[in-house]
């Protein structure tokens, strides 16, 4: 999910070698992360490896058209790296996408986004996986983290225990408040407010007394051990969890899922992609992204 939060084939061995040569290829390409500090790459190279490593025989070769894996405006004033791998058919997962978004700012300076998701089938009911950093200054940066529901908690108090209770996941959003330049961070999207967890990690850090080296370190001490300890949970609790989905809940996570894939491209990527990237190059990218975001 990009807050500004697919594709199945068995080939031939040749062909099969070709598509891996591309996939590394522009893979490279992605996790370049080229704008962003050094501990703040490390991260997401980090996070990218692990969740890939440990899904490494679920997910497929990302076959995204090299106009899409990266782009820029027309003045060259942003540009944006997108990564989607989807997944086997036996796997639990429908895909994951990452992607970085670099602007530079008319009165000078810029801001970076650097995104990670993991997106579930209906095959389970297990949370998503989402974890952004927005960064528009060296001393002022935004994190989310959370594993968002895919069924109502209230509704399901059996679902809030397992995932969200018993996992102990607001201990980590507990142990980054005891920083005193950690903020809670409110969107300004209702939306993306209510599609988040009880213990999302929605923080906005300044650091203008410290200075950005006081952010790097914050980055390098704090936001990094704590995304690599959620990510594991949603890997081991979430998406290696076996789960029975009965046919009614299927269809009831089919129509959920696909409302809050729908809205998040028309409240979040709708409205930012063309103003940052033009309607042209906008209309390309999405149009691809909606293909992976319709729920099957």
């Amino acid at each position: 999910m990009f807050i500004l939060s697919s594709s199945f084939c068995y080939t031939p061995l040749s062909l099969s070698c070709s598509l891996m040569d591309s996939n590394n290829n522009n893979n490279n390409k992605f996790m370049e992360f080229p704008f962003v500090s050094s501990p703040h790459k490390s991260l997401m190279v980090d996070l990218v490896s692990t969740l890939e490593n440990r899904f490494h025989s679920h997910l497929l070769p990302s076959t995204l058209p090299n106009d899409v894996r990266h782009y820029q405006s027309q003045t060259g004033s942003a540009q944006a790296s997108l990564h989607i791998r989807a997944a086997h058919p036996h796997s639990p997962i429908d895909f994951v996408l990452g992607s970085w978004v670099h602007s530079e700012l008319p009165t000078g300076g810029s801001f970076d986004i650097t995104s990670l998701s993991a997106y579930l089938n209906t095959s389970t009911d297990a949370p998503n996986f989402v974890f952004e950093i927005i960064r528009s200054s060296p001393t002022n940066l935004i994190l989310i983290l959370d594993l968002p529901p895919r069924k109502d908690p209230v509704l399901w108090p059996n679902y809030l225990q397992t995932f969200y209770d018993d996992t102990h996941l607001d201990a980590h959003r507990q142990a980054l408040h005891t920083l005193p330049e950690v903020q809670p961070y409110f969107s300004s999207s209702l939306f993306i407010r209510a599609v988040s967890s009880p213990t999302g990690i929605l923080v906005r850090i300044q650091t203008e007394n410290g200075g950005q080296e006081r952010m790097e370190e914050i980055l390098a001490k704090h936001l990094d051990p704590v995304s690599k300890q959620v990510l594991e949970i949603w890997l081991d609790k979430c998406a290696s969890a076996n789960r029975e989905v009965g046919d009614e809940e299927r269809e009831y996570l089919k129509k959920r899922d696909g409302v809050i894939r729908n809205k998040t491209i028309e409240v979040d990527l709708g409205s930012s992609f063309p103003r940052l990237f033009g309607p042209e190059v906008a209309n390309r990218v999405l149009d691809v992204i909606k293909d992976y975001f319709t729920v099957s």
